[in-house]
């Protein structure tokens, strides 16, 4: 029941569908700070590849699903369609495939292709802002995804902070501002609501897992689940860790002694369901003596509600919801 809950919580407090009223006869260029680099836009896009559930939902928030030539999305988001709020709009804008490449953006006659570092952008498949610029596409990067200038971490500001950074630049481009306004106000009122559950009570440790059998993957202080956690009253176990969504090892995780796991529903190698997810960490021995273990305190959230995305803020409502409960 907690998990309908929070499932209920997190799709149902936002928005869907809009038709949004915009400026479409400025021609004048727009300058936006973009991972620490000036970008100019000379018009507003008309032909948006998105890559990935949350990037293409903040497109859809605001109201911008008419600007978009399609997205890409993988198998293991196909939960996330299911459960959207922006039921509508992915089913009005074209799926152009599970792994977007520069063949995928060309064919759509790409105009922006807005991804990020590990969100479609990779030095390995050669799919980059800058290998895009040489074929004439212009890029925007999820800020939560941005490079912080330490190897291939990533990060450079909180996560609810990145969240509202790409919604004013993107409400800046597309001559949305006051619809992005309304909606970081919007949010910005349901976390300080949802702070105020947890208010003066106990901070539970939270260990926030995604995937991986060996070694496990998680949320360092800038990925969405740092804020989706803190703000719903509890700790990070590893918020300490400069960089987003990272491997660590199993031991840290067991000292950690974590009172809580959060766990994304992402299909991702083994173990793709949250139940059998549970069923592994239950059966895990090194955790057997951790608390969430042994009190059995779980908690689901959908993987686009635990990626930078208009989702952020009702999966604060609905972890505060379950923490204070």
């Amino acid at each position: 029941m907690r998990r309908l809950l929070a499932l209920f919580l997190v799709l149902g407090t936002t928005a869907c569908g809009a038709t949004v009223a915009r400026d479409t006869s400025a021609t004048d260029p727009v300058t936006v700070e973009n991972c620490g680099q000036d970008v100019t836009f000379d018009r507003v896009p008309a032909k948006v590849v998105t890559n990935d559930t949350g990037i293409t939902e903040l497109m859809f928030a605001l109201g911008l699903a008419d600007r978009m030539a399609g997205y890409v999305v993988g198998s293991g988001q196909t939960a996330d369609l299911a459960t959207s709020p922006f039921k509508s709009d992915w089913d009005r804008v074209a799926k152009l495939g599970e792994k977007i490449n520069k063949e995928v953006v060309q064919a759509a006659g790409a105009d922006l292709v807005f991804a990020g570092w590990n969100y479609g952008f990779s030095e390995s498949t050669g799919f980059t802002p800058d290998a895009l610029a040489e074929l004439g596409i212009p890029t925007y990067q999820l800020t939560e995804a941005c490079r912080n200038g330490v190897g291939k971490q990533r990060g450079i500001m909180p996560p609810l902070d990145a969240l509202y950074e790409d919604l004013r630049n993107l409400g800046a481009v597309f001559r949305v501002s006051d619809r992005a306004e309304r909606l970081i106000a919007g949010y910005q009122e349901q976390v300080a609501a949802a702070e105020k559950l947890m208010a003066g009570k106990p901070r539970p440790k939270v260990f926030l897992y995604d995937s991986g059998l060996d070694q496990p993957f998680t949320s360092g202080r800038n990925a969405a689940p740092q804020d989706i956690i803190t703000r719903a009253g509890g700790d990070n176990v590893f918020g300490d860790l400069d960089d987003s969504w990272t491997t660590v090892g199993w031991e840290p995780v067991v000292q950690s002694n974590p009172d809580v796991i959060l766990i994304n529903d992402y299909a991702d190698g083994d173990n793709n369901t949250p139940e059998q997810k549970r069923a592994f960490l239950e059966g895990y021995a090194p955790l057997a003596g951790v608390p969430a273990i042994r009190d059995r305190r779980f908690f689901v959230l959908p993987y686009a509600a635990l990626v930078e995305s208009p989702r952020n803020p009702a999966a604060i409502e609905a972890f505060a919801k379950f923490l204070a409960g």
